[in-house]
């Protein structure tokens, strides 16, 4: 819990600071640094971190929360609080500011060792037997590197185990021309070392290279009459020469300029940066960081932590939307680098076809870290959009009610956590308030008891299960389930949120619905199918749970035709034993062990099922 004395007497301190720029400085209850910032006004940046603190970003939360004091510096202008600001962080290395650690480090061609050795990219340098090559600072360069050899020169990218004379079926890629399936049999060790040793000459040499010595080879197989050799050469230089003219095809504008896109999940955010010199694409970068926020904010944090450090600083950096103090940051970067560097987000064109590029990259690096497929990440990311969202919802609730007659009412939560159905989270609802068919009151109770729930795990400090609120609440219906659930909402005064899934005539999921109106979803094909799970999901996970209950209804009715049976010790029967086959094959003493079932009693049930 926040220390409101803490909170109220460094409020009473920040508002005795002056409304000139500067530098603030957030210590710790030990002195040390933990935090950094600049400011336009002093007094107005610093107090808005003791206000309202509750509502804080879960980061600047816990940074409030850890800091004990703060010094500040007061500056002639904002540039000058920026400049002080980067050079600060950079001596100091404070926990809350972005740290970059990037994904790069050095990479290594490997060949491993064996008879019928493989081509692959590495990370690491390890004591194998294998023969390393490099090692290269771009990833980008030996991921591509290893990747067009293997596919040039026919090398196998499988597991498996090669012996001469040994016969297995190829895989696909054989089939499809991509390798030359050594696990046929019929390729010896010395046959798979010549065209190894090809492969590395065009690694070491260039493509350019590595033609001109295939062509040599080729000309000598035909001159020998080797004409099967000679066409196995023609197809690698044709291969070569194709992939050469894939990678003319570069944006032909973008001569010194960087591509940066960023991507979120719920704890994560990802950023790629494409950097082009000399109208190439020659690196990617990766970085990761735990923690989300206002992109805006997080942008601005990146390029002053990035770029500050950098020597080749790119003409322009083209980034997928706003920043905070873009025009401060350009002009600290342009004189860094001694000439103009500028800072915009591309509308239209190649450069926004290349910021896409970089955003399917960023996208690529959480759906790895949260095991989540693009196109799961991408749609949820539309339906961001679509709604309005202030990030993709990763977290959904959906709820159905499903009734037959007054006796029978239940309800049904599901929760999809990453595009996918979350089971351990969901939960069932026989509704009690009710005398007779009724989905809205039915509705209300269902999230009456759902929030009021979470109202109680919250105090006690749980954070999974109720405890968790979702980013998005998916109604199995139309605006009146919507405005029965938002009373609910309401009343607890919760902003979550909240629309309605509509199906047409054909019981298929149509469109999204609010208060507002409808939103079409059927034109984007990921939001729709996404959505469709869900609605189907929700109605079976309900309807499921209905059978269950009349199932059960109609084994207590059986139950109690028996003497001194009624509904208490047939619901008490029907949870020990599960079913009424079991209860007829239960002896007397298991009977008797049944909580709420005496001596008479079980001796009645055990003569109706024995007599």
């Amino acid at each position: 819990m926040m220390d409101e004395e803490k909170i109220k007497r460094l409020r009473q301190k920040a508002n005795r600071l002056p409304m000139d720029p500067g530098v603030y400085i957030m210590k710790d209850k030990s002195g040390n640094i933990i935090y950094i910032g600049k400011a336009k006004a002093l007094k107005n940046r610093v107090t808005s971190y003791f206000r309202s603190v509750e509502r804080h970003h879960p980061k600047v939360y816990k940074m409030v929360e850890h800091a004990e004091d703060f010094d500040y510096i007061v500056t002639d202008s904002e540039f000058e609080a920026l400049v002080l600001e980067c050079s600060l962080i950079k001596q100091h290395s404070p926990h809350y500011n972005i740290l970059l650690k990037d994904d790069k480090g050095y990479h290594y061609i490997r060949v491993s060792a064996g008879d019928y050795p493989r081509i692959t990219a590495q990370k690491q340098h390890y004591d194998d037997g294998g023969t390393y090559i490099g090692p290269y600072t771009s990833s980008l360069a030996v991921s591509q590197t290893v990747d067009e050899v293997n596919k040039i020169f026919m090398l196998p990218t499988c597991n498996r185990q090669f012996k001469a004379g040994k016969r297995e079926r190829p895989c696909l890629n054989f089939h499809i021309k991509q390798c030359m399936a050594p696990c046929r049999g019929n390729i010896s060790k010395e046959e798979y070392a010549e065209v190894l040793s090809q492969a590395l000459e065009f690694i070491s040499g260039g493509s350019q290279k590595s033609v001109a010595a295939l062509k040599t080879r080729m000309e000598e197989a035909a001159e020998n009459l080797e004409f099967e050799k000679a066409a196995r050469l023609r197809d690698r230089i044709a291969a070569i020469e194709k992939i050469n003219e894939r990678q003319k095809v570069v944006y032909s504008k973008a001569e010194h300029e960087d591509f940066v896109a960023f991507a979120k999940s719920q704890d994560l955010t990802a950023i790629a940066v494409l950097k082009f010199r000399d109208f190439r694409l020659i690196d990617k970068v990766d970085f990761t960081l735990k923690e989300t926020g206002d992109l805006s904010v997080l942008r601005a944090e990146f390029l002053k932590s990035y770029y500050v450090s950098q020597t080749d600083l790119p003409r322009k950096i083209n980034l997928d939307g706003d920043c905070e103090d873009r025009e401060l940051i350009a002009q600290l970067l342009s004189r860094q680098a001694g000439r103009r560097v500028e800072i915009t987000t591309p509308q239209k064109g190649e450069r926004q076809k290349l910021v896409e590029m970089a955003a399917k990259n960023a996208a690529e690096k959480i759906a790895i870290s949260s095991a989540m497929t693009n196109s799961e990440l991408a749609a949820l990311d539309e339906l961001g959009r679509l709604l309005n969202l202030p990030k993709p919802p990763l977290y959904i609730e959906s709820y159905d009610i499903s009734n037959l007659g007054a006796s029978n009412i239940v309800g049904g939560m599901v929760v999809f956590y990453n595009a996918k159905p979350l089971k351990r989270a969901y939960k069932r609802f026989a509704i009690q308030s009710l005398t007779g068919p009724d989905d809205y009151g039915a509705l209300r109770e269902m999230l009456t008891r759902r929030f009021a729930r979470y109202q109680t795990e919250k105090e006690e400090g749980k954070t999974e299960g109720f405890a968790r609120l979702p980013d998005l609440i998916l109604m199995d219906g139309g605006v009146g389930q919507v405005s029965a659930a938002q009373q609910v909402l309401d009343a607890f005064h919760l902003d979550i949120p909240l629309f309605g899934m509509v199906k047409d005539n054909s019981h298929r999921t149509r469109a999204i619905t609010s208060s507002g109106g409808e939103i079409a979803i059927n034109r984007n094909r990921a939001v729709f199918t996404l959505v469709s799970s869900i609605q189907d999901e929700v109605h079976r996970f309900s309807i499921q749970y209905q059978r269950q209950k009349r199932k059960s209804s109609a084994l207590q009715m059986s139950l109690e035709k028996i003497e001194g049976v009624g509904q208490t010790r047939a619901r008490a029967l029907l949870k020990q034993f599960k079913t009424v086959k079991a209860i007829s094959q239960a002896s007397l003493e298991e009977l008797l062990n049944t909580p709420g079932i005496d001596k008479r009693t079980a001796q009645n049930v055990y003569a109706y099922f024995h007599s």
